[in-house]
């Protein structure tokens, strides 16, 4: 296919490269606005410079995507309002049997709760209770860390709802939920298993040393304290490289005021009978099962969300202010500049050029173009970030993949959204969730550790690819070379 004009492809080139460098490196001296306003500027420019007409940018936006994602993330409040988090912590600590168990135990548990929850909600919630472990075993906490981040990877892949880039593909593909799940779900469970024995294999001696504080403690892990503002850290989806202020206090009169909210609600909840509190925490679960259940069963994913969402707010019979402030709207607000801005590229026909040269050598019936189109994702992913990768790949290789079969159209979404979601352990900055450990533990008061860079890569590379192959072998395992 051949380029746009060239004014529209160099215009659309300098609007996408504003976006881009403000995404993955936000406080840039320059221009520090953030990753969010940087996503309204890439779109903005877009129009200015004539990429695209309004109503192209208008069209852009996805709403469904936009839906779910607003669905789930009150959603998520609300499970944290029953202390669904907080039963993750007795599950982590319950009668472990030392170090190498209480590893797999976190491999385990971040896999499930990233699968049903999103990657960045558990890895938000869990790494204080890592940092936990790794004090009661007196051992260094980067094994525990790098297993809590790689397996919210892997395990986030398994589902429509557990990263934003499957959200994408959910919707550009109308594969339903349980067809995701099927589809992906063996190559996951394999991963997650070989991820932990990679783990353990390289850290076993490490988490072998017995010290004398293990030992000092005769009572178990106490409780921790679940952060407060999950929304806060969400902000991180899709940003491979933005540092989060967690927990910032407000400066605001707003804020003041949201504080006493929060602390009246408190109050209110310590008020309300034990039995009263019990009944309403099981109906948060169930509804959330039945969101599940629902998706599981082909209904529309966007609305199952926001209907689930509404059913936890008219069910909890409170003003639904202080839970729905705890929403991203940051991050619903980048996604809207960020389809703008993709939509805006596609237009320059680069995307397309590029793909028309490396079409031949990445079909998806055959193991070398199998190959060809993992390499290609896990490099986009980590240089221009999975969703944007998603957003600009998804069409043209599921359109070369249909002109093959109906079959091979849907392995093709299924080989993206495996790849792109693994490529995110690649390195530190190669997924939200793997800064948001980094961020959450350095930020402890009480057990701060900063997880490097190279104790990451270091274990991410080797990591990545054996995961990434062994999940297209054994799921998409039928090709040929020819």
């Amino acid at each position: 296919m051949a380029l746009a004009p060239t004014e529209k492809v160099i215009l659309g080139s300098i609007a996408f490269s504003i976006f881009w460098v403000l995404a993955v490196f936000p406080s840039v001296p320059f221009l520090p606005v953030g990753r969010t306003a940087g996503s309204l500027l890439g779109a903005m420019l877009m129009v200015i410079f004539q990429v695209i007409t309004p109503d192209q940018a208008y069209h852009a936006i996805d709403l469904p995507i936009l839906g779910l994602l607003f669905g789930t993330m009150v959603v998520g409040v609300y499970l944290e309002k029953a202390d669904m988090f907080k039963h993750l912590d007795k599950l982590l600590s319950w009668k472990s049997k030392g170090a190498h168990d209480s590893l797999l135990r976190i491999c385990l548990i971040s896999a499930i709760s990233s699968a049903l929850f999103t990657n960045d909600t558990a890895c938000v919630v869990l790494t204080e209770f890592v940092l936990k472990i790794a004090r009661h075993h007196n051992l260094p906490p980067h094994p525990f860390l790098l297993a809590l981040a790689t397996s919210a990877n892997i395990g986030s892949s398994a589902t429509p709802i557990g990263n934003p880039q499957n959200l994408v593909i959910a919707a550009q593909s109308k594969i339903s939920f349980g067809s995701f799940l099927v589809g992906i779900l063996p190559a996951m469970v394999i991963g997650i298993l070989v991820n932990a024995l990679m783990l353990l294999c390289m850290y076993w001696k490490l988490l072998s040393i017995q010290k004398d504080k293990e030992h000092e403690s005769p009572h178990p892990l106490l409780p921790a304290t679940t952060p407060h503002c999950i929304s806060l850290n969400l902000q991180e989806r899709n940003s491979n490289f933005e540092p989060m202020d967690i927990q910032s206090p407000p400066a605001t009169v707003n804020g003041d005021a949201n504080h006493v909210e929060s602390l009246r609600n408190r109050l209110t909840s310590n008020e309300t009978p034990r039995y009263k509190r019990i009944l309403w925490k099981s109906w948060v679960y169930l509804i959330t099962i039945g969101m599940l259940i629902s998706m599981l069963m082909g209904l529309n994913m966007s609305w199952t969300a926001i209907t689930a969402a509404l059913a936890l707010i008219v069910l909890d019979f409170k003003d639904a202010r202080p839970c729905l402030e705890k929403v991203s709207y940051s991050l619903l607000t980048f996604f809207c500049g960020m389809f703008i801005t993709v939509e805006g590229f596609k237009g320059t026909q680069i995307t397309s050029t590029l793909w028309d040269w490396m079409e031949p050598h990445a079909k998806v019936h055959r193991a070398s173009g199998i190959a060809v189109l993992a390499v290609v994702i896990s490099v986009f992913s980590n240089v221009a970030s999975n969703v944007p990768t998603v957003l600009l790949l998804g069409r043209p290789v599921a359109a070369s993949a249909a002109a093959i079969s109906a079959a091979e159209e849907k392995k093709s979404w299924l080989i993206l959204a495996w790849v792109s979601t693994v490529a995110g352990n690649l390195s530190l900055l190669g997924s939200a969730a793997n800064l948001i450990v980094c961020e959450q533990a350095r930020r402890d008061p009480n057990r701060g550790y900063t997880l490097s860079f190279w104790n990451h890569l270091k274990f991410g590379v080797p990591s990545t690819i054996v995961v990434t192959a062994i999940g297209l072998m054994e799921e998409f395992g039928e090709f040929t070379w020819s």
